[in-house]
C-alpha cells in the first residue's frame, strides 16, 4: 500500500507583510515557497488568487534565474530582484531565504525604490526570526 504524499506544512509568515502593506500604493504581498505554495499572504488576497500567484511566481523566479544565467554565461548567478511592470502596476519579487521569495503588487504610482528598500528590510527581519526560532520537534526518531 502506498502512503499519500505529504506536503510540508509551513509556518504562516504573513506577519512579515504588515509593514509592506502600510506603504503607499502597495495593494498585496505574499511569501511564496520555491515549490509554489503560499507561506503568507495579505488579508485581501483571495485564496484562489494567492495560489495562482504562488504557482506563477515560482515558475517566474526559476525562469528569471535561468535567463540571467544564460545571458551572463554563468550557472551560479544569484537572482536579486524581479520586477514586472504592467498597466495595472508593478510586481516586485526578491529571494527571501532558502527556497522562498517575497512578492509585492503595487499600483503604478508606487515609489519603486521605497518598496524595494522595505522589502529588503523585511527579508532581513524574516531571516533573523527564522534563524532565532527553536527547532521544532517533529516526533521522528533521529
Amino acid at each position: 500500500m502506498n502512503s499519500p504524499t505529504r506536503r510540508r506544512v509551513a509556518e504562516d509568515k504573513s506577519w512579515v507583510l504588515a509593514p509592506l502593506l502600510e506603504l503607499p500604493h502597495v495593494i498585496h504581498a505574499a511569501v511564496i515557497s520555491g515549490d509554489g505554495f503560499i507561506e503568507g499572504a495579505s488579508p485581501g488576497l483571495s485564496r484562489e488568487a494567492g495560489e495562482g500567484v504562488a504557482a506563477m511566481m515560482s515558475a517566474l523566479q526559476g525562469a528569471a534565474r535561468a535567463v540571467t544565467a544564460a545571458f551572463a554565461e554563468k550557472d551560479d548567478t544569484r537572482l536579486r530582484q524581479t520586477v514586472i511592470e504592467s498597466d495595472e502596476g508593478f510586481v516586485f519579487a526578491i529571494p527571501a531565504g532558502e527556497n522562498t521569495c517575497l512578492a509585492v503588487f503595487a499600483d503604478p504610482e508606487v515609489n519603486m525604490g521605497v518598496v524595494a528598500h522595505h522589502m529588503q528590510i523585511q527579508v532581513t527581519t524574516l531571516g533573523s526570526k527564522v534563524m532565532n526560532s527553536p527547532a521544532r520537534d517533529l516526533g521522528n526518531p533521529a
